[in-house]
């Protein structure tokens, strides 16, 4: 008989998802409109609000790919702009860039945070205004260029990136940051939320990320102008008429009324959820304490706080006696037990051939040594057995 699967990351339902579900039903707001949609915009931006300055606010929308897509277009990313974006990411970062027409380029990550590496991020800056790209309000565009639209960091598996070093750097340039916090909703950098530093954020509630509305996702800002604009563009561009009249290109990016009856329960249990995966990494570190060819993702220090979304490890292949991460692999599947390789960079992508790169291979060395561990805060102690099992056979402890 197959033992029970142990997923990476499976949706945890828990607050009063059902109940508002109900209430959805009862009034029949079945759409992508109504008090739910306005309730969850608000539970969202007064999370954030608390640790911020009180100032941002939510449009909910269908997926994080569409909040990013919708970023591109407030900014104005067009066919010959480019966008500089992290490469270790998943490829919704990535894919919105190409929606727009413009020119996209990947920067390394670097070994702390294993994100967008500062020094990599300045020099592509420097080089692509050598190449004729221009910043708005500062530099004009030569050899056909247009301008530096956007930079775009990620939070990995809930880790902070290093904001300080990279706000630093788009304040000296004059180039907005498109917040990518997918994966990093309960995550802090310094005290303040991640989703509250970009000059747009986005959120995804994927049903693997750490509350869920099925799917979905949401634009924040602490520009109000922006997610008016977002509300409007996601809603087919409607202007304010009788009949049916658009001025601009719309999308059907809004969010159901339905599914945010669902983010309203999950929003009331998300401290928790945090909480319960923090624990799930912990369980994971003392496991790796004494082995000193693993390097989990951890916390640089204490100006970082990760949701630890994801809980993954590095194996130093030059000092793990043959062990490889497709072992570690394929013990788990024999087990039922689901793990993960991290990310494969975007600028590795067939999709992305021959697209700039700025970095010395990190991210690249991450993937071919990593793994991503099953992290659902659902994961109960009898889950762990089989998990500290598998690994204590692997790891021979």
């Amino acid at each position: 008989m197959e033992k029970q699967k142990i997923w990476l990351s499976s949706p945890h339902m828990g607050g009063d998802e059902l109940e508002f579900i109900k209430q959805t039903f009862e009034d029949n707001w079945i759409a992508p409109v109504g008090p739910s949609v306005n309730a969850f915009e608000n539970d969202i931006s007064d999370y954030l609000n608390e640790f911020s300055d009180k100032n941002i606010s939510t449009a909910v929308l269908s997926s994080g790919t569409s909040a990013l897509h919708l970023a591109m277009v407030i900014l104005g990313v067009g066919t010959k702009d480019v966008v500089i974006v992290q490469s270790f990411t998943f490829c919704a970062t990535a894919n919105p860039v190409i929606y727009q027409g413009a020119e996209i380029v990947f920067i390394d990550s670097e070994e702390e945070t294993w994100n967008m590496d500062p020094i990599h991020l300045e020099n592509s800056i420097i080089d692509l205004i050598k190449q004729g790209y221009g910043i708005i309000n500062q530099i004009e565009p030569q050899n056909g260029k247009g301008y530096i639209k956007a930079i775009i960091p990620v939070h990995l598996y809930g880790m902070p990136a290093k904001m300080t070093e990279i706000i630093n750097i788009t304040q000296t340039y004059h180039i907005p940051i498109i917040e990518d916090a997918a994966e990093s909703l309960g995550s802090k950098y310094n005290g303040l939320c991640c989703g509250s530093f970009g000059e747009m954020s986005i959120l995804s509630f994927n049903g693997n990320k750490i509350i869920t509305t099925s799917s979905g996702g949401a634009l924040v800002s602490k520009n109000i102008e922006y997610v008016e604009k977002a509300r409007f563009l996601s809603t087919q561009a409607r202007d304010t008429a009788i009949h049916y009249q658009h001025s601009q290109i719309g999308y059907n990016y809004r969010m159901s009324n339905v599914l945010a009856s669902i983010g309203r329960g999950q929003m009331q249990v998300l401290n928790e959820r945090v909480g319960q995966r923090r624990a799930n990494n912990l369980r994971y570190r003392e496991f790796f304490k004494k082995i000193d060819y693993v390097k989990m993702h951890t916390e640089p220090s204490n100006h970082f706080y990760s949701n630890f979304w994801l809980t993954a490890f590095i194996l130093d292949k030059e000092k793990s006696d043959n062990l490889t991460i497709e072992i570690i692999q394929s013990a788990f599947m024999e087990e039922n037990i689901e793990c993960r390789p991290l990310w494969k960079p975007m600028h590795l992508q067939p999709v992305f051939q021959n697209k700039q790169f700025y970095g010395t291979g990190v991210c690249e060395r991450f993937f071919d040594n990593g793994l991503c561990l099953p992290s659902g805060s659902n994961l109960t102690d009898s889950d762990f057995d089989r998990i500290f099992g598998v690994l204590s056979r692997i790891f021979k402890i």
